[in-house]
């Protein structure tokens, strides 16, 4: 079994200070982790003191990991490793009926476990509620996430929930909420049952505020404290979720290497999941049984998170906010609907021509040149059998004002190498309808 700690790529670079992808400004140095600029306050993290000098990377280590078939026999370790003795596990009506919630709880014999099973697709607020209120009735001391990226993202905000005072919206990133949450925030223990998200190796949360806002929630303290990646519980996955629940790990691969933030680290690891995802994901949708294609699919899945904290872009600002307007969406879906637009329009971008961005991308997933990007992204799409466009996901021209306004305030925004204008964002839509 391959275990081990996985190193984090947080970024900082060229006098700003960027939490996961969001962006403040800071005159004369910058520092990270979720650190306020020096000008304010004192630049501490809470790991200790990181200061960093004008335009240098800040590359760090996150989590454990245990990765391969049979892992989920050690979530009972992890938790006494981490100091969970009552668990919540934090789920969905769909990995209880599957029975993949059952495996979790056949690896938990000897410790007092309670449940939460209805996370919704994408996860609420009010769904975080409802579980901090389970949390707390049941004197828990830890959660595990047992899902995919929505029960790991409300497990994160249940974390903050039943540890901090206040409406969840108070530790939203956009709301100036990350230097918010602290150490006291509930350990998780994340247990992905999707290749997708990566969210149990990522310092963020998307979550679907009471207002309908979908926004991100940034802090190393919501990390889970251990990530148990077992491709054994995708195995039953079905086709098209499948698909696009790959093609956001391929996204996440492909855009956090466009972003212009300089971290080899980051680049390196998000190819090479880029060349894992793009190589197996047509045969893990084709045969579910395939074990070494659920194996890579996982790890591209977890390769794109570790990267991702080098920023996003485009895509991400795009799919978040539709997915705010219509929660019924999903995320990889308009992932793969954007993805070859925010490509071709990034394709001009100086950092992305000046270090050969969409060439190297190409050759990790065989193809001649980086012009074949978007063109081969849509007939993956459909070969994968997902939609043809957002028209045939019933997304219409009269939803693109409130698409785009979100868009421009996404966290994910500002870290695109090629800052988008709203009427850029229009194109962008048009052209992925």
């Amino acid at each position: 079994m391959a275990t081990g700690i996985v190193p984090s790529v947080a970024n900082v670079t060229g006098g700003q200070t960027r939490d996961r992808n969001n962006v403040h400004s800071c005159s004369k140095m910058a520092v990270d982790r979720t650190t306020p600029c020096p000008e304010t306050q004192s630049p501490m993290t809470e790991w200790g003191p990181s200061l960093e000098i004008f335009g240098m990377s800040f590359i760090n280590y996150i989590t454990q990991i245990q990765i391969d078939f049979g892992a989920i026999k050690l979530l009972q370790a992890e938790c006494q490793r981490v100091g969970i003795h009552k668990p919540l596990i934090v789920t969905d009506a769909g990995v209880k009926a599957a029975g993949v919630l059952q495996k979790a709880l056949d690896a938990l014999p000897d410790l007092h476990v309670t449940v939460f099973d209805q996370t919704p697709s994408n996860p609420t607020e009010s769904a975080v509620r409802a579980a901090a209120m389970v949390y707390k009735a049941n004197a828990c001391d830890g959660l595990i996430a047992v899902g995919g990226g929505s029960a790991i993202d409300c497990a994160k905000g249940v974390s903050i929930a039943v540890s901090h005072e206040g409406p969840l919206k108070t530790y939203a990133t956009i709301e100036g909420g990350s230097l918010k949450i602290t150490d006291r925030v509930a350990p998780i223990i994340a247990v992905p049952t999707t290749s997708g998200t990566g969210s149990e190796v990522a310092r963020g949360a998307i979550l679907i505020l009471d207002d309908g806002r979908k926004v991100g929630f940034h802090s190393w303290f919501i990390l889970p404290k251990a990530a148990i990646c077992d491709p054994e519980l995708t195995l039953g996955l079905p086709p098209l979720l499948t698909a696009a629940t790959g093609m956001d790990a391929v996204a996440h691969c492909m855009e956090t290497f466009m972003a212009a933030p300089f971290n080899p680290p980051a680049d390196g690891i998000a190819l090479d999941g880029l060349a894992r995802g793009w190589a197996n994901i047509e045969r893990a949708t084709t045969n579910g049984q395939d074990r070494e294609a659920r194996l890579n699919m996982m790890s591209a899945s977890m390769q794109g998170a570790m990267a991702f904290q080098k920023g996003l872009g485009c895509v991400h600002s795009l799919s978040h906010s539709l997915g705010g307007v219509n929660p019924r969406l999903h995320h990889g879906t308009l992932n793969a609907m954007f993805l070859p637009s925010v490509v071709l329009f990034n394709a001009s971008a100086e950092s992305v021509q000046k270090e050969n961005r969409l060439n190297r991308m190409a050759q990790a997933m065989g193809l001649q040149s980086g012009t074949d990007i978007p063109e081969a992204i849509r007939d993956l799409n459909a070969r994968l059998g997902l939609p043809t466009g957002l028209a045939a996901m019933g997304v219409a021209e009269a939803q693109f004002d409130a698409v785009i306004t979100g868009a421009l305030a996404d966290h994910c925004h500002k870290t695109n190498p090629r800052i988008a204008s709203a009427d850029e964002y229009r194109e962008m839509l048009l052209t992925s309808l």
